[in-house]
C-alpha cells in the first residue's frame, strides 16, 4: 500500500503542476494581450470630411458637355419636373432634333454641374432647351432647386450659349409659370442669347395643345438661326430596346418596388419618394351619411418608421391601377402578362437606362409604373397609328395627332372632352394593336398622389390621418371613370385583423400653424379643404390641455348638406363646446334656396375677419384653386378696403406682407394638378420648425439632452451615437426642403471638430456657443440665431 502510494504521489503532483502551469501561461498570455492591444487607448474611426467641388475636366468627367462632345450631340434638353409632364416634353424636344440634322439628349439638371453651360459655345451648332414646369407658389420643382439656387447666386458668363424655355403652369394660381418666365430672363441677364420666343402651357386649359403649338414654330426658328434644313426623317425612333426573359426567378423581378428591389420586402429607413414606407391601414370609414358619393377617412400606422410629420405636410401615396384595366389591355394586345421582361435605352450616354424598374413583368408594368387612366398626348397617338391595320384608324389618329386647327380641335373633342385614355382608345380603334413593349415606352409613368394630412403629431405620433373623396363618374362615351388612387384605396380596409399596407412617404409642406399659440387664425376649407384644418384644431386643443394660452380659432367649413356630407360634424361640435374653436361658420350650399359658400360668410363677416388680422391673426385656405380660393383672395381684400379704409392699391400691399410674413397661406389644387406646395423654407420657418421639434415639453427652453435629441438623435438611424454625413444631409433635405449643397453646408458647420460626423462633443461645442447667456438653456432668442449663422446671416459668437 505504502508503496503504491508513494508511487502514486509523484504521478498526482506532475500532472498537477503541468496542468496549473498551462492555465498560468494563458492567463499570463491573455494578460499580455490585454496590456498591449486592448488596454491601448482606441483610435478614433476618422471620417473623411465631404466637400463640394466643381468637377474639374478630370477623364472619367460626367458633365453633359463631354456627353455630348463623345457622343456628337448639339442640343440638350434640361428639364424641371415634378409629375412628369416637363421630362416628358424636354424626350420629345430631344427626339425632334434628328428631324432637323442635329443630335439631341435629355438632362436632368439635378444631376448635372450646371457651370458647364458656359463651355456649351464650344459645340458647334450647340442648343440649350429649358422645359421648367412651376410648383406651387412659384417655385421650382425638387430636382430644379439648385438649378434655380445656382440662376441667382451664380454669376456665370454665358455669352454665346443659344437656349429656348417652354414653361409648365396652371393659370389657377397666382404665380402663373413663374419658373419659366424667371429662367428664360435670367439666362438672358447672364448673357445668353433667346433663339425663339418662351412658351408657356396652361395645364388647367390644354397643356398638350399649348406645347404642340409653340414647338411648330420653335423648330422652323431653330433652322433659321443655324442655318440647317428639316431632314424630313420624323421617323418613329425607339428610344429603348426589348429583352424578354424566361429564365430569371421571382426574386430577381420588381414587383412595384420603386427604386431598390426588394424594399418592400426588407424595408429600411429613411423612407422618402425612392424608399416609400409600406404602412398598415388602421382606419378606413365613410364619412358621408347619404347621398351618392363617398369620402374616407383613413389612418396610416407609422409606428417603428421613424416617419415624422407634422400638421400642414402631405403624404404621397403610390397607387395601383384597376387590375379590370390592365387585364383588358393585356388581352387586346393578345400577350401574356406575366411575362418578365427589360427595356434598356439605346443610348450609352442616357442617364435613365430604363423607362421604369426593370426587369419586371407586363403586369406589374402597367399596375404599378404605367399611367394608363389619364388621356394620351398627341406624340402616343402618332406613333399608335403606325400600328393601324385599318387605313381609316391610321389616318384618324393620324389627324387627331396634327398640328392643323382641325387636329387640334379633333383631339380636344374626342380624347379631351370625352376622356378617353388608353384602353378606350385601343377599345375604340380596334386594327390597332402595338407591340406591348412600345405602348410600355411611349405611356408616362404613373405618379404618386398627394394628400394633405388631417392629424397632428402631438395627438397621433404613429398614424397619419388623410380625408379623401372617392372619384367616379361617367364620360361621354358612357365609360366609368375612376380615380386611380381613391378607388384602389377605397379597397383598403382591414378585415379580421388582417390590415393591408400602401406605400407612403411624407412631404414637408410650407403650411404651419403660427409658432406662437395665442395668435389668433381663420381657417377656411370647403370639403375635404378641412383636411389639414383638422389637423391645426387637433394641435390647439393638445396646447390648451397642457395650459398653454391658445388664440382665437375661426372655422370655415362648407358643403353641399349638413345631413350628408358635414365632415367630422361630431368632432368639431366638441372642439366647439370645450373652447378650442372659438367660432365655426358653417355654408351648406344646396340646403337653402340659394347657394352659399365660405366666401359669402367670410364676407358677412368682415369686422370679425379684420380684427383678428390687426391683431396679428394669421388666414389659412385649403382647396379648390380655380374658383374657392381665388373668390376668399378677392374677398379678403375687400374687407381690407373696406375696414381697413385703404384704396385698392394699399390693401393689395397689404395682402402681400402677409403672404410674405406668412400670416396668409394657401394649400390649394386645381382640377388638372396635383397639390401645389415646395421650393425652400425661409430661416425663419426652419428656426420655428426645429424649435417645434427639439422643445418637446413646452418649457419655452432647450437643455443639452434636448439639443441632443434634435441634431443627433432625430438623425442617427443607424443607433451609432453619431451622425455621418448621408444620413444628416438626407434627412436635412427632406425636413426642409433644402438643397443638397446646402444640406451639406449645414452639416459642415455642425460638425465642430471636422472629423465627419456629428457626435456629442459637437453638439456640446455648439450649444456651448449658442448659450450666450450662460445658463445652460437656450432660450428662443437664442436658438434663432443658430440657423442664421449657419446660412451665414450672422456671426456666432
Amino acid at each position: 500500500m505504502s508503496s503504491d502510494s508513494a508511487a502514486d504521489i509523484p504521478v498526482e503532483e506532475g500532472l498537477f503542476s503541468a496542468l496549473d502551469f498551462f492555465i498560468l501561461s494563458i492567463l499570463a498570455g491573455m494578460a499580455g494581450y490585454w496590456y498591449f492591444f486592448k488596454n491601448k487607448k482606441q483610435e478614433q474611426p476618422t471620417f473623411k470630411k465631404l466637400t463640394v467641388q466643381p468637377v474639374q475636366g478630370r477623364v472619367n468627367d460626367p458633365s453633359f458637355i463631354n456627353k455630348m462632345k463623345s457622343s456628337g450631340r448639339n442640343v440638350i434638353v434640361f428639364y424641371g419636373s415634378q409629375t412628369g409632364t416637363a421630362e416628358e416634353f424636354a424626350g420629345r424636344l430631344a427626339k425632334d432634333a434628328q428631324g432637323y440634322g442635329m443630335k439631341g439628349m435629355v438632362a436632368d439638371p439635378e444631376e448635372c454641374e450646371m457651370d458647364n453651360l458656359s463651355s456649351l459655345p464650344e459645340i458647334e451648332n450647340a442648343l440649350a432647351i429649358f422645359c421648367m414646369a412651376t410648383y406651387g407658389e412659384g417655385d421650382p420643382t425638387d430636382n430644379a432647386q439648385e438649378f434655380y439656387n445656382w440662376l441667382q447666386n451664380g454669376e456665370s458668363d454665358l455669352t454665346g450659349m443659344k437656349f429656348a424655355v417652354f414653361g409648365l403652369g396652371n393659370k389657377t394660381y397666382e404665380h402663373y409659370n413663374a419658373m419659366g418666365v424667371y429662367v428664360d430672363k435670367r439666362l438672358e441677364e447672364l448673357g445668353a442669347e433667346r433663339i425663339f420666343d418662351l412658351g408657356l402651357g396652361d395645364d388647367d386649359a390644354n397643356i398638350e395643345e399649348d406645347f404642340v403649338t409653340w414647338r411648330e414654330k420653335f423648330w422652323p426658328a431653330v433652322c433659321e438661326h443655324f442655318g440647317v434644313q428639316a431632314t424630313g426623317d420624323q421617323v418613329n425612333i425607339r428610344q429603348y430596346s426589348l429583352t424578354e426573359h424566361d429564365d430569371l426567378t421571382a426574386e430577381k423581378c420588381y414587383k412595384g418596388e420603386i427604386a431598390r428591389l426588394g424594399s418592400f420586402g426588407n424595408q429600411k429607413p429613411p423612407y422618402d419618394a425612392k424608399n416609400p414606407f409600406l404602412a398598415p391601414v388602421n382606419v378606413n370609414r365613410e364619412l358621408h351619411k347619404g347621398g351618392d358619393r363617398s369620402c374616407m377617412h383613413i389612418e396610416f400606422d407609422i409606428t417603428g418608421s421613424k416617419i415624422r410629420y407634422e400638421a400642414g405636410d402631405h403624404v404621397a401615396v403610390y397607387p395601383v391601377n384597376d387590375p379590370d384595366l390592365v387585364e383588358l389591355i393585356g388581352k387586346r394586345l393578345e400577350v401574356d402578362l406575366g411575362q418578365m421582361f427589360t427595356l434598356t435605352n439605346v443610348d450609352e450616354e442616357a442617364s435613365k437606362k430604363h423607362p421604369f424598374p426593370c426587369p419586371t413583368t407586363y403586369r406589374t408594368a402597367f399596375s404599378h409604373y404605367l399611367d394608363i387612366t389619364g388621356t394620351p398626348r398627341t406624340h402616343i397617338l402618332r406613333e399608335l397609328a403606325e400600328y393601324a391595320q385599318d387605313q381609316k384608324d391610321k389616318d384618324f389618329l393620324n389627324k387627331l395627332s396634327s398640328s392643323t386647327p382641325e387636329g387640334k380641335t379633333l383631339y380636344s373633342d374626342w380624347v379631351v372632352k370625352d376622356r378617353r385614355n388608353i384602353t378606350a382608345i385601343l377599345e375604340d380603334l380596334p386594327s390597332v394593336k402595338p407591340p406591348i413593349d412600345h405602348l410600355c415606352e411611349l405611356l408616362p409613368r404613373l405618379q404618386a398622389r398627394y394628400y394633405s394630412i388631417s392629424s397632428s403629431p402631438k395627438v397621433n405620433p404613429t398614424s397619419i390621418h388623410i380625408t379623401a373623396v372617392v372619384v367616379k363618374y361617367n364620360t361621354k362615351t358612357d365609360r366609368t371613370m375612376k380615380g386611380v388612387a381613391t378607388n384602389w384605396l377605397a379597397l383598403k380596409r382591414p378585415t379580421n385583423g388582417i390590415k393591408p399596407t400602401v406605400p407612403v412617404y411624407v412631404r414637408k409642406s410650407q403650411f404651419r400653424l403660427p409658432f406662437k399659440a395665442n395668435t389668433p387664425v381663420i381657417m377656411i376649407g370647403p370639403g375635404t379643404g378641412v383636411a389639414p384644418f383638422r389637423g391645426f384644431i387637433q394641435e390647439r386643443n393638445f396646447l390648451k390641455k397642457e395650459g398653454k394660452p391658445v388664440g382665437d380659432t375661426v372655422l370655415y367649413f362648407g358643403c353641399r348638406h349638413k345631413s350628408q356630407d358635414y365632415l367630422y360634424e361630431d368632432e368639431l361640435e366638441e372642439y366647439t363646446k370645450d373652447g378650442t374653436l372659438t367660432k365655426v361658420h358653417l355654408a351648406f350650399s344646396r340646403d337653402g334656396p340659394d347657394k352659399i359658400y365660405v366666401q359669402h360668410l367670410l364676407r358677412e363677416n368682415m369686422e370679425e375677419t379684420w380684427k383678428m388680422l390687426e391683431r396679428g391673426g394669421h388666414i389659412y385656405v385649403c382647396g379648390d384653386a380655380r374658383n374657392m380660393a381665388r373668390d376668399v383672395h378677392e374677398t379678403l381684400e375687400k374687407i381690407i378696403r373696406e375696414c381697413g379704409n385703404m384704396d385698392k392699391e394699399k390693401a393689395t400691399n397689404y395682402v402681400k406682407q402677409m403672404q410674405n410674413k406668412g400670416r396668409y397661406s394657401c394649400d390649394v389644387n386645381s382640377p388638372h394638378g396635383g397639390n401645389p406646395h415646395g421650393g425652400q423654407l425661409l430661416i425663419w420657418e426652419m428656426t420655428d420648425k426645429l424649435w417645434t421639434l427639439g422643445d418637446l415639453d413646452h418649457d419655452d427652453h432647450l437643455t443639452l439632452a434636448e439639443f441632443e435629441r434634435e441634431f443627433i438623435t432625430n438623425y442617427d438611424h443607424d443607433g451609432s451615437g453619431c451622425v455621418v454625413s448621408h444620413e444628416f444631409v438626407h434627412q436635412w433635405q427632406h425636413n426642409f426642403l433644402d438643397t443638397h449643397q446646402a444640406s451639406v453646408h449645414v452639416f459642415q458647420h455642425f460638425d465642430r471638430n471636422s472629423d465627419g460626423a456629428i457626435c456629442h462633443v459637437d453638439t456640446q461645442a455648439l450649444f456651448t456657443a449658442v448659450d450666450q447667456n450662460q445658463n445652460n438653456l437656450i432660450e428662443k432668442t437664442e436658438f434663432d440665431g443658430l440657423l442664421l449663422y449657419v446660412y451665414g446671416k450672422l456671426p456666432l459668437p
